[in-house]
């Protein structure tokens, strides 16, 4: 596309370029007369619902964003909470989910080294990546390979530049049969007073840009990203990006060592709309004006226009401005490294975004008006009605409680998902202290005794039936997950999927659930600090379920004291904390074992959470309990199933086992062991220190009760054949598996 002699901007073209007939007219009236291509080309993509967020702004300021160890909320490229001892941590997650869909290996790949750079950017070392996958149906044709790519590219990415990858969550389900979500997040490591911004403030400032070459590749891969997918889906592929993981190390230790002098003023990775959001944010955070000479951009592809080089997103490149003088300096570091490095302009008093190829101006924009105008819509919505709640005795009990868990352990929603943590280096930096398949991930600040807990979650089904209640529970699941392994639950960063939000019952399920995570996380002072929002999910006018995932970090002040899932002792005591309705309305009980899938999802009462977690880490750090696992998805059993499962000892292959007690209250048995009453922890107590915990919970007005003892080698319930856990072992852990090598 030549922008030489432009054509006649027609409403085609127009539309092409993701704008409707109303934006196209407010555009001319803000610009006064006809844009020129490029000018177009950059409007779109700051238009975009990916960068300008225009369908969600309105609510997302309705959302807690501050507290005491709140460094840096929304509004920058990630957020930022202090650690103490001048440590901080900085973490985000985004969605790339269009493009791994297209092309899964690069799409996925492409997103664990965007969320990196966000990270980095800000002067952190990334130190953790996790991930919330969600594909479609096991026997839809597509989801096979889909996994396979996904998997490979996550793995491919992070184990290359050396981050380890230490969790996440993998689903299914068929209403991602179209459209799948690949959700990636990182926390990286800085010290408080080393933290950078992209705010480019100060004029005769050099513009520097660093990293790979530009190339065509990503080209409107955020306009794309706005859309909703068709049949003809596949002809985006060209819109998906290319991802060097040796080139993202590189930049990583280049931009590291630059940012420990003093010659940095701002920087900015260059994301979804490349040099064109880059420079327009930069320019306007720092109130200044931004010329850029494209023909100083590295190009690795010949005759580039200025549209292809303003909307390339090709990856691995960063926008920095430098103090005047320092160019050499920062060029020596780059080059060393092996990276280009180029001045492609210079910051102005002019308010005014330049941009010059080959002796002519291809655009010439009023910077805050290229940040700020995007419309912001209060599209309508309406309430989503929750249903009534299923009382446990309308959900048909199975034959046998442990055969019902066999099932279930055994099923795509709960079958271990070893297969793909495996394919991920979870160990590499060698401070990795909580492994995968845990409540939360753990990872070690170099060189001292604390520990970033990280975990991802968010129950879709809950979301479906109830946004509000739904997305209350995912923000209070990570707290749990925190809370489990030992650590102060402090922020949270969460990643928005929903459908079409020009369809007001999908906008309504939007609001719920930004209200849900309003509610929870100002009650439980956990505040949100960064984010995505990923709309129009949907193909042929289907979306997804609702899928607010939720990613919560939280700080171990000493590693010595964390737990994990993992039944260690003989004779132990399991005591169940929390409140027991037998609540079985859209529980995995009721979708497995009964086959469908109906009513009210749990409540969350968050005055119990906050009692329940209090508890929960002051016995861990006073070392009264041995494991700890939340009770989640599955409920009651399948925790201790789980737990149980977790006990292998790597050198015998003997796993500790479990007998667990009659029930002796008024709610039917199946939906005491199945429900999914919220606010559970079991914990796993030395028999001597077991009234004590009993007593402690009773007194914060907590339901506390023993349900087992550890021993043997199978899970035991009274009336019904002993479960081997050799036997469960090989249910859980065989459907991955087979899966993917095409046996099922």
């Amino acid at each position: 596309m030549q922008d030489t002699a432009p054509p006649e901007i027609t409403p085609e073209v127009v539309a092409a370029h993701g704008l409707k007939p109303d934006e196209y007219q407010r555009l001319l009236k803000i610009l006064g007369r006809e844009p020129s291509m490029t000018e177009l080309g950059i409007f779109s993509v700051m238009w975009s619902e990916h960068c300008s967020y225009k369908s969600s702004r309105f609510w997302l300021k309705t959302l807690p964003t501050s507290g005491a160890k709140v460094i840096q909320g929304p509004g920058e490229n990630a957020g930022v909470v202090d650690l103490g001892d001048g440590d901080a941590a900085i973490f985000k997650m985004e969605s790339h989910n269009h493009p791994s869909y297209i092309e899964p290996y690069q799409g996925a790949a492409t997103g664990v080294g965007g969320i990196m750079r966000d990270v980095f950017t800000m002067g952190a070392r990334p130190v953790a990546n996790l991930n919330a996958l969600r594909f479609g149906d096991p026997s839809h044709p597509k989801t096979r390979h889909l996994v396979s790519g996904v998997v490979s590219g996550i793995g491919g990415y992070g184990n290359c530049v050396g981050v380890p990858t230490v969790g996440g969550e993998v689903n299914f389900n068929a209403g991602y049969n179209g459209n799948i979500l690949v959700n990636a997040m990182c926390v990286g490591l800085a010290k408080t007073d080393k933290i950078f911004y992209s705010a480019a403030k100060g004029v005769g400032l050099p513009v520097v840009y660093t990293g790979s070459k530009t190339g065509r590749d990503g080209i409107h891969g955020a306009t794309m990203a706005s859309a909703e997918f068709d049949d003809k889906s596949e002809e985006k592929r060209p819109t998906v990006q290319v991802g060097d993981p040796f080139t993202e190390k590189l930049l990583i230790e280049a931009c590291l060592e630059l940012m420990a002098s003093d010659a940095i003023i701002a920087i900015q990775d260059m994301g979804a709309a490349g040099l064109t959001s880059s420079t327009s944010e930069m320019a306007d955070k720092g109130g200044v004006g931004i010329e850029l000479n494209l023909d100083h951009v590295p190009q690795r592809e010949e005759n580039m226009t200025a549209y292809e080089m303003m909307l390339s997103e090709s990856q691995e490149r960063m926008l920095m401005i430098l103090k005047p003088g320092r160019e050499p300096e920062a060029e020596a570091i780059f080059t060393k490294w092996g990276l280009d490095f180029a001045v492609i302009g210079v910051t102005t008093d002019t308010g005014r975004m330049v941009v010059t190829h080959k002796g002519k101006v291809e655009a010439d924009l009023p910077v805050p008006v290229l940040a700020n105008s995007a419309p912001i819509y209060e599209r309508p919505w309406f309430a989503h009605v929750p249903p009534q709640p299923v009382l446990p005795q309308w959900v048909k009990a199975p034959n046998g409680n442990l055969n019902a868990l066999k099932t279930m352990m055994g099923a795509p929603a709960l079958a271990s998902r070893r297969w793909v943590w495996e394919q991920y280096d979870h160990m590499v930096m060698g401070d990795t202290v909580g492994r995968p398949g845990g409540d939360a991930a753990v990872v070690r600040v170099h060189g001292t005794k604390k520990g970033i807990a990280a975990t991802c979650d968010v129950t879709p089904r809950y979301v479906a039936a109830d946004p509000e209640m739904g997305t209350k529970q995912a923000v209070v699941e990570t707290w749990r997950n925190l809370t489990a392994v030992g650590a102060d639950p402090i922020a949270i960063t969460d990643n928005m999927n929903f459908g079409n939000p020009e369809r007001p019952e999908i906008m309504g399920q939007f609001v719920g659930s930004v209200k849900g995570m309003a509610e929870a996380c100002r009650v439980l002072d956990y505040p949100v600090v960064s984010g995505n929002v990923s709309l129009y999910n949907e193909t042929n006018g289907v979306g997804i379920p609702p899928t607010p995932a939720i990613g919560g970090v939280g700080l171990i002040p000493d590693i010595a004291f964390m737990a994990d899932i993992r039944l260690k002792r003989d004779g132990d005591l399991l005591i169940a904390i929390g409140r027991e309705q037998g609540w079985l309305g859209q529980s995995l009980y009721q979708e497995i074992i009964c086959e469908k899938l109906e009513g009210a999802p749990p409540p969350v009462d968050l005055a119990d959470e906050i009692k329940a977690g209090r508890l929960v880490r002051a016995l861990i750090r006073e070392k009264k309990v041995s494991a700890v696992h939340d009770v989640s998805d599955g409920g009651l059993l399948v925790a201790i199933a789980e737990m149980a499962l977790a006990s292998l000892d790597p050198v015998t292959g003997a796993r500790l086992g479990v007998e667990l007690f009659a029930y002796e209250g008024k709610l039917p048995h199946h939906a005491i062991w199945f429900g999914e009453d919220q606010g559970r922890y079991v914990l796993s107590v030395d028999p001597a220190k077991a009234e004590e915990v009993i007593e402690r919970a009773r007194l914060l007005a907590l339901p506390a009760r023993i349900v087992g003892r550890t021993g043997g080698d199978s899970i035991v319930l009274k009336g019904e054949d002993p479960l081997p856990l050799s036997d469960l072992a090989e249910i859980n852990e065989s459907w991955l598996p087979q899966y993917m090598a095409g046996e099922l």
